[in-house]
């Protein structure tokens, strides 16, 4: 067992010394980041930015940058961008790497959630609250704060709306639900019909805490899972319970597709792709599937639409409230020597970003986005314009959770589909795993 052990430390000292060796590789391929000190004279500002869109397999997020980056620039005499490109699973190791001994660039790429922890509470990242602009879609930056102030500033963003087969439904008479009720009225048409309603890969438990956070959101209000998570409330509130039993009562009126909790999201989406079931729920990074991906025919393309979750009668829900959340996201070093400067390159890409990426990438934006002058499919129009409007975003429930608590959802969520636990024990569990923190 020790000799075991020796081997692995070994192995692990071999490979952080590639990383620092890839690094170094990276650096002299793509420009890579000079030490500011080193590179500095006189009135002479150098910000080392590290990214994790090479131009080999993110060529139009390399271009953007790179077009944001010349931009700043030439708006700001005597500062310097140096930049350090590197894939995404190298950038998070190589982040790891600098973060042990508090290295980090003086900008660079970070996550929500659980991500930020350690970096945060080493003191790493500088706090940004500052700069926060009004333009972030309500709920995005929540994301990135920890006790109340914001140690990130989020690029993208992803909503999750319920696409549906325009064809089908009209085949069988069926109108696009705005209540729960009216779901459940199309759910049954559907399973008359001998149609699938809605496909779900609940192998992959996150896709089923969707449906579960929707109800919760709609029963409760948009902040009882947030609430509940943070133990403002308990998990065994009244509506979160309610939320519970809605999803049996789904099941039972067999509203998802046989075998749901074996099937994998991938498989579940093919069900959808084959036009085998009406309805699918799943994050705007698919809308590339419905409006661009030329794999898929171009009838099936123009027969897919979307629709908000629906709103359930007497509760405190609100139909623009959404459950989602932003993807990457900007940093600034705590330790920067040129942290003002570096404050406000991110302020600057943010807003660019914004206005670029859309267009550019296809990437739905954290910040609200003017649509009038976009050439874009009418999905992504319609999606961004509703974005707008949003009251709320809430991240998702796993995300928001740590490691421990966040697989006991997720195994509640396939025991509560599985009908396996009652919605007052699926409630318990929870409570007492969040309280166990």
């Amino acid at each position: 067992m020790l000799k075991k052990k020796f081997l692995m430390l070994v192995a692990l000292l071999f490979t952080v010394l590639a990383l620092v060796a890839c690094g170094g590789d990276d650096e002299a391929s793509d420009g890579g980041a000079t030490d500011s000190n080193d590179a500095s004279s006189g009135d002479e500002v150098v910000i080392d930015f590290m990214h994790l869109w090479p131009e080999g397999s993110s060529k139009q997020h390399n271009m953007i940058v790179q077009t944001i980056v010349d931009e700043f620039e030439a708006e700001n005499a005597g500062v310097t961008v140096e930049m350090e490109i590197l894939g995404n699973e190298q950038y998070k190791e190589k982040l790891s790497v600098l973060g042990s001994s508090n290295d980090l660039p003086d900008v660079g790429m970070t996550w929500g959630g659980g991500f930020l922890d350690p970096y945060v509470s080493g003191n790493m990242f500088a706090d940004l609250t500052d700069i926060i602009s009004d333009s972030f879609v309500p709920g995005t930056t929540e994301a990135y704060a920890v006790d109340g102030a914001t140690y990130g500033l989020p690029l993208e963003l992803n909503i999750t709306p319920v696409y549906y087969n325009k064809a089908i439904f009209e085949e069988h008479g069926v109108d696009v639900p705005t209540t729960l009720e009216e779901m459940k009225t199309a759910i049954s048409t559907l399973s008359d019909a001998g149609v699938t309603p809605i496909t779900l890969g609940n192998r992959d438990a996150w896709t089923g805490s969707m449906w579960y956070m929707y109800l919760a959101d709609r029963i409760g209000g948009p902040t009882v899972i947030t609430d509940a998570i943070n133990g403002d409330i308990s998990f065994t509130d009244e509506a979160l319970v309610q939320a519970a039993e809605e999803i049996q009562n789904l099941v039972d009126m067999d509203a998802f597709i046989n075998g749901t909790n074996g099937l994998g999201n991938d498989e579940a989406k093919g069900y959808f792709i084959n036009e085998q079931a009406a309805m699918y729920l799943m994050a705007t990074w698919d809308l590339p599937e419905w409006t661009t991906n030329e794999d898929n025919p171009q009838a099936f393309r123009d027969s897919i639409g979307y629709f908000k979750f629906p709103t359930v009668e007497g509760g405190a829900g609100d139909i623009n409230s959404y459950v989602g959340g932003p993807g990457v996201g900007l940093f600034v070093a705590e330790n920067s020597d040129v942290k003002d400067e570096a404050k406000a390159f991110v302020e600057y890409f943010v807003e660019r970003w914004g206005e670029m990426s859309v267009q550019n990438a296809g990437v739905i934006p954290a910040t609200a986005v003017d649509t009038a002058e976009l050439d874009l499919p009418q999905m992504y129009i319609d999606i961004l314009n509703d974005l707008n409007e949003a009251s709320n975003l809430t991240l998702y429930a796993d995300v928001q959770m740590s490691a421990a608590a966040a697989d006991v959802h997720l195994n509640m969520i396939q025991a509560l589909f599985m009908g396996e636990v009652t919605p007052e024990e699926f409630a318990e569990n929870h409570e007492e795993a969040l309280r166990a923190e």
